[in-house]
């Protein structure tokens, strides 16, 4: 797939989808539905998944690399609404219609699923459904959680809690390189770049994290807890 190309999910993609080879959805999640079948697709860096506004015909799971989705508001702000990073997925709407945009963060590889298979399939399977049941609460959740951070934390308590996320959603190991960029970090948690660097930097004066190289970090995971706690 090119990366000049900006394909709708209802268009092209639709098209090509027969010429990939399938895949199951994966381990841990409806890997006993042999009916659910995914097509692998490539993405390569800051190139549109699909775009606010189109059909909504496709659910995507992250095998490799890191997505963003973001709404740009009615004075030209950007307002990042999450990151789906590997095993998440993305792109299932209450609507039949994208509410925002999609866009790979890095070059990512995701497995496409037709929305409507998955609908079936949840009407005719128990577990399906409690699945997607679980997966809508722990998005609900997860949004619950970035309005509190937004709207009661300082600068230091949100960059903090975003790095302790974005680990455990990595594996929990404490090392990790980040996916996103500082302007993400910043459209995402309401501040500046400038703020988020300055926060970054004072973190790292405190010893709550190590930077290696651009995008690699080493956290302290105990003292960022304990500010996050604070």
């Amino acid at each position: 797939m090119s990366s000049e190309m900006t394909l709708p999910a209802s268009g092209d993609v639709a098209a090509r989808l027969p010429m990939q080879r399938p895949a199951r959805l994966g381990s841990g999640l409806f890997a006993d539905c042999p009916e659910l079948i995914g097509t692998p697709f490539s993405y390569t860096r800051e190139e549109e998944i699909y775009g606010e506004g189109e059909d909504a015909e496709f659910v995507y799971k992250v095998i490799v690399g890191a997505v963003r989705t973001h709404k740009v508001l009615g004075d030209g702000r950007r307002l990042i609404t999450g990151f789906h990073l590997p095993g998440g997925l993305f792109g299932f709407e209450q609507g039949e219609h994208h509410r925002d945009t999609a866009e790979a963060l890095s070059d990512t590889r995701v497995l496409i699923f037709r929305r409507r298979q998955i609908e079936r399939a949840a009407a005719q399977r128990a577990e399906v459904a409690c699945q997607l049941w679980g997966m809508a609460a722990n998005g609900l959740r997860h949004a619950q959680d970035h309005m509190l951070l937004l709207g009661r934390r300082s600068a230091l308590e949100r960059v903090a809690a975003f790095l302790l996320d974005v680990d455990a959603r990595l594996g929990g190991t404490g090392t990790f390189d980040l996916p996103m960029t500082r302007r993400d970090i910043a459209d995402y948690l309401g501040l500046t770049i400038e703020t988020v660097s300055r926060t970054v930097s004072q973190l790292e004066g405190e010893r709550a994290l190590q930077r290696s190289g651009t995008r690699t970090v080493a956290l302290q995971r105990a003292r960022l807890q304990r500010m996050v706690e604070d």
